[in-house]
């Protein structure tokens, strides 16, 4: 029985998730739950219990000092709460973590326990994937659910993915058979600079979710951020002809395939959310630079083409993928497949080590649902 001491009644409550490790690939997806917290002053009340679903040897803890004091932070899944304010206030449940080592099914069980108890309406996972995307573009973000009746009235897409799944797939499954309305928003981001942070991915994320649950996001530094991303990813581009060539080739396939997307209901999408945004008392951003750098593009020759995979099941934490050539760039959520089912391949590492989680160990580098 979960017990919530402390927790005021909520308000039209919606769960957002994201989990470190095979499902968040430049730590986009967990960014974004990270800036939520961070911006609506999140609190903690309840975090799951470390023991019963992580493999400290993957997922090490970590010690601090407190005043002298040596203390252990386990690796483990917290949830917080933040009310948003307004002519329309509603709550939020943050739901943070890393990908569990084990007992998933437990695992969803007791988020899902958490969500009754609230009365959660709907659950958001975020999740991102390395892909064939140029990063001079604007981030794709797929939004996936596998209730059609959700799909049809919220405009999104209904999964036929089959194959390799990460806690992302296993967790919106879990709420689709337990009656909870369920959607994963996935973002693609350009497999040939992954090293995280991506704030360009993160804030296409919080953007996808601003229209999908109609509130206004505060973005802080984060639009900044993204811009002064992109210019030194530029910048390091510009200095290797290889790459500049392969992003080019990128950014072609990308405008031809968008082509169709340049219409009168796509305009019209881009103007309401700029509408929305507009805050004339809003101050000034500092721009922070943030660091980056490409994959080896030259070594091992093509690789060979992998069945596509489609977005809502394909993510990939930190680790190295083989690049392809520019003849590969055939569309923009190509990822590399799993070593095996469930496990990440050799050779790989998951970084996962915030200050809320601890966790210094390694996943793999494998895409999800």
């Amino acid at each position: 029985m979960i017990e919530l001491e402390g927790v005021p009644e909520l308000i039209d409550p919606v769960m957002v998730a994201a989990f470190e490790g095979w499902n968040d690939a430049g730590d986009a997806a967990s960014g974004a739950v990270a800036h939520l917290d961070r911006e609506w002053k999140g609190e903690v009340f309840a975090a799951l219990d470390a023991e019963d679903y992580y493999d400290f040897q993957v997922n090490r803890p970590t010690v601090w000092l407190d005043n002298g004091v040596r203390k252990i932070t386990w690796p483990t899944t917290r949830l917080s709460v933040v009310r948003i304010g307004g002519a329309k206030p509603r709550d939020l449940v943050l739901v943070r973590g890393i990908e569990p080592s084990m007992r998933w099914r437990s695992f969803c069980n007791e988020i899902l326990g958490f969500a009754h108890e609230l009365g959660v309406e709907m659950v958001v996972i975020l999740g991102a994937l390395l892909g064939d995307t140029p990063h001079t573009r604007p981030v794709p973000v797929s939004g996936v659910t596998s209730d059609a009746d959700l799909a049809r009235t919220m405009d999104l897409e209904e999964t036929k993915y089959e194959g390799p799944t990460g806690i992302v797939g296993v967790l919106q499954e879990a709420c689709t058979h337990a009656g909870v309305p369920a959607v994963s928003l996935w973002a693609a981001v350009p497999h040939y600079v992954s090293q995280p942070p991506n704030p360009k991915a993160t804030l296409a994320l919080l953007n996808r979710l601003e229209d999908l649950i109609d509130i206004r996001i505060p973005l802080g530094e984060l639009p900044e951020d993204a811009r002064a991303w992109q210019l030194g990813v530029d910048q390091l581009a510009a200095e290797d002809s290889e790459v500049a060539e392969y992003v080019q080739t990128l950014e072609e396939a990308r405008d031809t395939a968008d082509l169709p997307e340049a219409s009168g209901d796509a305009i019209a999408r881009e103007f309401e959310r700029y509408l929305r945004r507009r805050d004339p008392s809003a101050g000034p951003e500092t721009a922070t630079d943030t660091g980056s750098f490409f994959r080896d593009l030259s070594g091992g020759g093509r690789t060979q083409p992998k069945p596509k995979p489609e977005p809502d099941d394909t993510a990939d934490a930190n680790g190295r993928a083989e690049a392809a050539g520019p003849a590969e760039a055939q569309g923009p959520a190509e990822a590399q497949g799993p070593a095996e089912p469930g496990r990440p391949p050799e050779g790989t590492g998951e970084t996962g080590g915030t200050e809320e989680t601890g966790d210094t160990g390694e996943t793999g580098d494998t895409p999800d649902t």
